[in-house]
């Protein structure tokens, strides 16, 4: 008789894919999914799923480092580098506030919460930690 029953090893093949990231299609296929579930959880860590949000993350990160390194800077010039890219104005960024609130994140006068990372993750189709 297997010491791991037969349960836990049907529910770890749905998961194990997400847990070791090998190319482009599994990283893309893993931020779909990290932004399914951040759309799903949230900041609740309270949530059934948070753990599974949080350790994809680390996964997806430790990919990242090793495949797309990101010079150093802060999340802010992340931030004016993409708005840059895809030619928004402050007045465009309304996950964020109001066009003030934008410019005092864009000026370093307001720091970016939580749930701004989380809000330009999704936007811009980035990991949060992009923004960190």
């Amino acid at each position: 008789m297997s010491v791991i029953s037969e349960d836990i090893q049907t529910h770890w093949s749905a998961v194990q894919p997400l847990f070791s990231i090998r190319d482009e299609k599994e990283y893309d296929k893993a931020i779909a999914t990290l932004n399914a579930l951040i759309d799903e959880v949230g900041t609740s860590e309270q949530h059934p799923l948070y753990e599974l949000l949080d350790t994809l993350g680390t996964v997806i990160h430790a990919y990242e480092e090793k495949h797309h390194p990101i010079p150093e800077c802060n999340g802010v010039e992340v931030l004016r580098l993409l708005m840059e890219e895809h030619q928004l104005e402050p007045e465009d960024m309304s996950e964020l506030g109001t066009p003030d609130i934008v410019l005092d994140i864009l000026n370093e006068k307001r720091e970016l919460t939580v749930t701004h990372i989380h809000a330009l993750a999704k936007v811009f189709q980035v990991s949060p930690a992009v923004f960190v």
